[in-house]
């Protein structure tokens, strides 16, 4: 197949991660678990799929080529035949299942009793938390191709795509015929080794019948968050509003996203603007802010291009530190140019972490979840000197008519690149339903040029370009899934994810090639602008 990796084969998967050949699901795994006891450093995820393990690499801690090198001489050890046994219970009433019985000519019953029968295998782990794909689905249904995709697929929903069954172990979006449903909890992030199924398990789905299973697809109410010694209470959450920090490294492989901060530039310069450290958690604001009461003195600053802060009625606008004290009500307003902006306030929100972070994440539901009204805000403790205001542009900005440029690098595997599909020299247009998961596209005229044939699933990382079957591309962000099965086409470079977060529907986007090197200079460019962006020092006493 075009595209494919031979076995061993290392190649650039955008300027933040490589792709490796691996030829089946089980070599895959062998080899992904080689390279994370390999410990390299710079290394930050490692995902293994059917026939390619992705590797994800901190671009400022280690390069494309000497990574590559060391990687060609990592050694897969024989990993052991698991033998246990999984059932699933399942009632047969998919929205999906009549339209499947026919185009499998199995017809509602049949498709019942060949599940029933089936000896299906789990292959990988990947898409979303204890997200299986499971092998062995009997012959008539392994043609079943995926569908349009859904924005929201019911946690506990047995479906099937692309000669694969799996069971959502949490309500996200996704493109499989759904075909029933079972009350079965695949993921448990407090819980080690956190996804109930693994790759080896066997799996037998039992019919049940509808009487008393009913999985709860809906999250009870949270309680409100009450944390010893608050400096914030939350008095209107604004329309979404949530903790981000660096996000989730090293647990890709169970099929977790790394969330965090969409806009990693915006983030970045509030923290420093406060004295806290790069990862710190932050409030990330989209659209409309909240409103904040503070309890006790401190200091915050908000970073979006245009956003609007005021202190008790009174604007004290974006980029720079602004002091507050108790009782002082800071209201967050438009976010401006862009869907996203950042209130750092100095220490780092506290918040319980999740897998390593505190981070919420949208596609699947890891994390605290959006702030409440009512919700109390505690901060760690403060760290470095702050600084006093951005340096103007710090953020740059979308060029005249709301276009935005984004630069990428052509996918050289596992998937086939970005020429082939017409994807530059044209313009595109964010849509409405672009989100934290994607920014979706839709260009001026004809669809992009997407393959007949599907691919099995490979690794993804944020800024990939997929092409679904309808042609319209969607650029991955923060809470994309680990695994991807539509056409890959290109990664928007790492210098260039803060721009691709403040993409707003509506805006014109423009994608454009560019060589490893000019990403490299790129990215050191981005550094050194950041590292200058922080003005002055804010007066902590007087005098």
């Amino acid at each position: 197949m075009f595209g494919s990796l031979r076995w061993g084969e290392v190649r650039r998967f955008g300027d933040a991660a490589l792709s490796i050949g691996a030829w089946t699901p089980v070599r895959a795994a062998a080899l992904a678990e080689a390279v994370r006891r390999e410990a390299v450093d710079g290394i930050t995820d490692v995902v293994g799929a059917f026939d390619s393990v992705l590797v994800q690499f901190d671009p400022d801690r280690t390069d494309h080529g000497s990574l590559a090198e060391r990687l060609r001489g990592v050694r897969p050890q024989r990993m052991p035949r698991r033998s246990r046994s999984v059932e699933i219970p399942v009632v047969f009433d998919g929205p999906d299942l009549e339209e499947v019985g026919q185009r499998s000519g199995l017809g509602v019953d049949g498709i019942r009793r060949a599940l029933v029968r089936a000896h299906l295998r789990v292959e990988v782990l990947g898409f979303a938390p204890g997200f299986a794909y499971l092998s062995g689905l009997p012959r008539a249904l392994r043609g079943v191709p995926r569908r349009a995709p859904r924005t929201s697929v019911p946690k506990g929903a047995l479906a099937i795509a692309a000669g694969h069954a799996a069971v959502y172990p949490q309500s996200s979006p996704g493109g499989w015929n759904l075909l029933g449903r079972t009350d079965l909890d695949l993921f448990d992030p407090s819980t080690p080794p956190y996804a109930l199924l693994q790759p080896g398990d066997q799996v037998r789905v039992v019919e049940t019948q509808g009487d008393g299973l009913a999985p709860d697809d809906k999250t009870p109410p949270r309680s409100p968050w009450r944390p010893p010694d608050p400096a914030f209470a939350c008095e209107r959450p604004g329309f979404s509003t949530t903790l981000q920090d660096h996000g989730r490294l090293g647990v890709a492989h169970l099929g977790v996203p790394r969330a965090g901060a969409a806009d990693p530039v915006a983030f970045e310069l509030a923290n420093a603007l406060v004295g806290n450290p790069r990862g710190a958690p932050a409030l990330e604001v989209t659209l409309g802010g909240p409103t904040l009461v503070c309890r006790r003195a401190g200091h915050v600053a908000l970073v979006g291009p245009g956003a609007q802060l005021s202190v008790d009625g009174a604007a004290v606008g974006e980029g720079r530190v602004v002091p507050v004290a108790a009782g002082h009500r800071l209201t967050l307003g438009s976010t401006g140019e862009g869907p996203r902006a950042y209130l750092a306030a100095r220490g780092g929100f506290a918040a319980e972490r999740v897998l390593g972070s505190c981070s919420s994440d949208r596609l699947c539901g890891l994390g605290p979840g959006p702030l409440l009204g009512g919700d109390e805000l505690a901060l760690g403790d403060p760290a470095g000197p702050m600084g006093d205001h951005l340096h103007p542009g710090a953020l740059g900005g979308r060029r005249p008519g709301g276009v935005r440029r984004l630069r990428v690098l052509v996918v050289e595997g596992p998937t086939p690149g970005g020429w082939q599909y017409g994807l530059f020299g044209r313009p595109f247009e964010v849509q409405e339903d672009s989100d934290r998961v994607g920014v979706r596209l839709r260009p001026d005229g004809h669809g992009v040029r997407a393959p007949g044939a599907p691919r099995r699933s490979v690794g993804v990382v944020t800024g990939t370009v997929q092409v679904p079957p309808d042609g319209n591309p969607v650029v991955l962000l923060a809470d994309h899934a680990t695994l991807g099965g539509y056409p890959v086409a290109a990664c928007v470079i790492a210098a260039d994810l803060g721009e691709l977060a403040r993409c707003r529907p509506g805006d014109t986007v423009l994608l454009e090639p560019v060589t490893i090197e000019e990403a490299a200079a790129a990215r050191r460019a981005l550094r050194r602008a950041l590292d200058g962006a922080v003005v002055g020092r804010y007066p902590t006493a007087a005098g």
